[in-house]
């Protein structure tokens, strides 16, 4: 849906430009230890194919422990991670936020960017609760007590359970 508005009408998806969607995370998401972690679209049964589209997503976090990025991008995510700035580069982008919430305008739009995203936090909430419940309903049905206890702390394993019983 992103690469919608970068091609015309009859164009071949072929033409799209190089497109990066860049995620900035205050944790690491697959906690493996990384700053960065990229991805492109590539077959999972056969990684020599590659879908050709050249879109790039690249998640990176201010938990990362290795040293995998450059001293100005860990000055960044340290920025990000509420440290106070000691790059040149980052100090200037510390001036321009605090210019920035100053201006009105700005506030209000980045304030119901905030009100939307805490709600969609909330739906989200909700969500995995429900599909939690549905979970332990079911596994009480059949009588996988020991499943209940072990996918409470185990995510991968809840994941293999939700797929079991056709919830997601």
């Amino acid at each position: 849906m992103i690469d919608i508005q970068l091609v015309d009408a009859g164009q071949h998806y072929k033409k799209l430009n190089k497109s990066y969607i860049i995620f900035i995370c205050p944790f690491d998401l697959y906690g493996k230890g990384r700053h960065i972690y990229t991805f492109e679209n590539i077959c999972k049964e056969d990684n020599s194919i590659s879908m050709g589209d050249e879109a790039v997503k690249i998640f990176l976090n201010t938990d990362g422990t290795m040293d995998d990025v450059s001293r100005e991008l860990k000055a960044f995510l340290d920025y990000v991670a509420g440290q106070k700035p000691e790059d040149s580069y980052v100090e200037k982008l510390e001036e321009a936020v605090q210019e920035a919430k100053k201006n009105r305008e700005w506030r209000h739009e980045y304030m119901t960017l905030l009100m939307r995203d805490q709600e969609n936090v909330e739906k989200g909430k909700e969500y995995g609760e429900e599909l939690m419940l549905s979970l332990i309903q079911k596994l009480l049905a059949d009588k996988r007590f020991t499943e209940i206890e072990r996918m409470k702390d185990d995510k991968d394993y809840r994941l293999i359970l939700y797929r079991e019983y056709h919830i997601i």
